[in-house]
């Protein structure tokens, strides 16, 4: 029996779920990228984070995260180079209740934010 997914924290959800070609050209298939393959490209590509502080983050292992990112980083090319619409939705996650203020700050360091006890 495999071991349960382990549910990863992220700090908000993205502000547009969609992206493609602008010409209309897009290939028929989607690529469906989860809100926790966003979240370690947002926090290692956007915001610099190493693997392991972004693990830390999203509560969860560094082989975790290394593993999410490249499966994400994979979906961005395909998208990018093949013209293929890409959508961001699902995945096994929990959103910080501080509203995506916390990351900008090294992380939910307050001890008194419920997101750190879960």
């Amino acid at each position: 029996m495999p071991r349960p997914k382990k549910c990863r924290k992220i700090c908000g959800l993205p502000k547009c779920c969609s992206f493609g070609p602008l010409d209309g050209r897009a290939e028929e298939k989607t690529i469906e990228m989860s809100v926790d393959e966003y979240e370690t490209i947002r926090l290692i590509d956007y915001l610099s984070y190493n693997q392991e502080s972004c693990a830390r983050q999203m509560g969860v292992a560094r082989t975790t995260v290394q593993a999410v990112y490249n499966s994400a980083r994979k979906k961005l090319a395909e998208s990018l180079v093949d013209g293929k619409l890409l959508v961001i939705q699902g995945g096994n996650y929990r959103v910080c209740p501080k509203g995506g203020t916390c990351c900008r700050k090294g992380g939910c360091q307050d001890e008194s934010c419920s997101y750190l006890r879960k």
